[in-house]
This record gives C-alpha cells, sequence and structure tokens, in this order.
C-alpha cells in the first residue's frame, strides 16, 4: 500500500512534482521541461529530501537529453556531461542526487555508440526505474522498522522524511506508515524543525492526510518530552551516511540523539543504502549545506530578526554513529559495528 502523497510524477516528457515550499496551506504542482527547470526546483527546494532529490535529477538528465535529442552524437555526449554537472552542482550534502545522476551517467557511457535517440529513451526508461525502485525501496524500509514500533509508543522524528523526501512512502514515515497499516496504537510527536520549518508544514501535513495521530512539537521540547517518558523511540532520516555509520541529516538530529541517549531512548536512522557512502570513512568528510540567512532571519517574507545580525545556517549536522541503535534500510536493519555491517549490506541487496 502507497501513501497518499506521491512527490513526483512523470508526464510524456514532463515531470510534475509538489512545489514543497507551498505546503500546507496550498497544494501545487510545478511542471518542469527541461533539465534546467529540474535544476532550479532542487535548488529552490521546490523538491526536497535525499530520494526525491535523486529521482528528481535523473529525470533532469532525461529531460536534458530530450532537450538535445537531434544533436550530433558527439555534441549529444558533451551535452550529457554539462547537464550532469549543473544537476550535481545544486545541492552538496544528499549523496541520492550523485548515485541517481552516477547510474544515469553509466547508461550514456554504456550506449555512447549507439544513435542518440536510442539513448535518449534508455535514459528516460532508467530514470522511470529509480523512481519505480526508490517506492519499492521505502515500503520493504517500512516492513523493517514497523517492529520497532509498539502499542503504546511515543515516536519521535525530526524534519520530512515521508513520502514527499522519497517518489512515495517515505523512509522514516515510511516505518511510521507501516506500522499504522500493522493497526499499532502509537502516537507521533513531528519537531517543526527550523529554520525551514519541513516538520511543521510537510510531515504534519502528511500525518494529518494518512489519519496517524500525531502532535507538533518545537525542536526545543524533544528533551522535556523524553524526561517525561513520552518518547519510547526517535526514528530519523538521513541525507548521507558515512562508511563507519555517522550520519548527516537535518539540523537538529545530533541534539536529538543526545538526547535520546541521555535518557536511553533508542534512536534509529531510516534509509536506503544509496543513501551510504562508503567512499568516506566518517562524517568529517560528508560536506555541509550551508543556506541563505534569510532563512533565520526572515519567516514567510517577515523579517524577525533585527538589520545587522549575523547568521550562521547550516542545513544539516552529523549524528556519530555511536549514537545510532541501528540503520533501517531496505535489507534489513543494520547494527554496529558499522564500519564491517554496512559494506556487507550492500552485498544482501
Amino acid at each position: 500500500m502507497a501513501g497518499k502523497v506521491r512527490s513526483l510524477v512523470w508526464d510524456d516528457g514532463c515531470l510534475k512534482l509538489i512545489d514543497q515550499r507551498r505546503l500546507p496551506t496550498s497544494l501545487e504542482v510545478v511542471e518542469c521541461r527541461t533539465y534546467q527547470e529540474v535544476a532550479d526546483a532542487i535548488r529552490t527546494m521546490k523538491v526536497r529530501g535525499a530520494p526525491a532529490i535523486g529521482a528528481t535529477a535523473a529525470f533532469g538528465m532525461a529531460l536534458g537529453a530530450m532537450e538535445h535529442s537531434h544533436a550530433t552524437p558527439k555534441e549529444f555526449l558533451a551535452a550529457m556531461k554539462t547537464i550532469s554537472r549543473e544537476l550535481a552542482s545544486t545541492r552538496p550534502t544528499a549523496i541520492n542526487l550523485f548515485w541517481a545522476l552516477k547510474r544515469m551517467e553509466k547508461v550514456v557511457d554504456s550506449k555512447q555508440t549507439e544513435p542518440v535517440a536510442g539513448i535518449v529513451d534508455a535514459l528516460i526508461l532508467e530514470a522511470e526505474a529509480i523512481a519505480t525502485e526508490d517506492v519499492e525501496t521505502c515500503r520493504q524500509i517500512g516492513a523493517a522498522g514497523a517492529p520497532l514500533i509498539a502499542d503504546g509508543d511515543g515516536v519521535l522524528t525530526i524534519c520530512n522524511a515521508g513520502a514527499l523526501a522519497t517518489v512515495d512512502y517515505g523512509t522514516a514515515l515510511g516505518v511510521v506508515r507501516a506500522a499504522n497499516e500493522a493497526s499499532r496504537d502509537f502516537h507521533v510527536y513531528a519537531a517543526e524543525t527550523r529554520p525551514f520549518l519541513q516538520g511543521a508544514r510537510l510531515t504534519a501535513w502528511e500525518l494529518v492526510q494518512e489519519g496517524i495521530p500525531a502532535t507538533l512539537i518545537t525542536d526545543n521540547m524533544a528533551g522535556w518530552l523524553m524526561q517525561q517518558g513520552r518518547v519510547q523511540v526517535v526514528i530519523v532520516g538521513a541525507d548521507r551516511i558515512a562508511k563507519n555509520g555517522d550520519t548527516a541529516n537535518k539540523i537538529g538530529t545530533y541534539t536529538f540523539a543526545i538526547l535520546a541517549h541521555h535518557h536511553r531512548v533508542p534512536f534509529y536512522v531510516a534509509a536506503p543504502l544509496s543513501t551510504v557512502d562508503l567512499s568516506l570513512e566518517s562524517g568529517e568528510q560528508i560536506p555541509i549545506e550551508e543556506r541563505s540567512p534569510q532563512e533565520v532571519t526572515h519567516l514567510f517574507g517577515q523579517r524577525i530578526a533585527p538589520e545587522g545580525i549575523g547568521v550562521y545556517n547550516p542545513a544539516f549536522d552529523v549524528t556519530p554513529a555511536e549514537l545510532i541503535s541501528g540503520i533501517i534500510t531496505e535489507v534489513g536493519i543494520i547494527c554496529p559495528p558499522y564500519v564491517a555491517n554496512l559494506p556487507q549490506a550492500f552485498q544482501m541487496s
């Protein structure tokens, strides 16, 4: 069973995306017919969430190929390299972006001696495959993680790792959905996730759409909830996981992990194996995106901080592996030691 939300739809040469900047007050769809429009959608966070960004970029490559379908083979191959570079430059932290682009590049490389029209068709099919696989992967993540949620549990999450962050169903919210489908009686606490409010705007909206019991909290309420015994498990998503298990996720995740450790609350990361970057030994090597100061100084266009104040706005932080109870993937829950068990997980996929 899929969720009631699908973040993107491919419609015969047009990529339709839910404009996530407009939620929850307005459900609007953005239509991308060029790779430049796709790049803009990723860069401006019309679409966000690591798996969704990856699938979107794949369709961006397909659209770029369609735009150059009448070029000579040499011109086409050069254009595809340029398109891939531009899409790769949109956001630096989510590894799924680069993973999807590499898959698309492999298609081009494997068929570079074939007619351009054939390469274009192959790229469209590959993008569709990436999107289809993401839905199934999220359902497998949900099935693997659902037993972690018991009747009576309070489940805390931050940011949005639901259908909007993937193609459909979600990672951390995929676990929540699967537990709900299994008729578990639990309650979700969704942190608002300053400064972009993905929790308040997106996660809360998805939970309401699904009819899952939930309460919205501000980020700084998490420790008090744990102290009061109202949180039994924390489940979050991820944008990149290093070989040793260190995990980059939305800013504030590290704080939740420390609080969970102090209160002896299990802390789980839910993510597909495509989010694991075995080329990085630790989280110290994960590039952390810094975004516009206006995301902090303004709220929905209204200034809330004084002119002239300095601003630091990292979009992500890194949670050390020792604070993570397990990583929920499509091949099951990966437990420590991650440096040994994460590489083994790829052999199971």
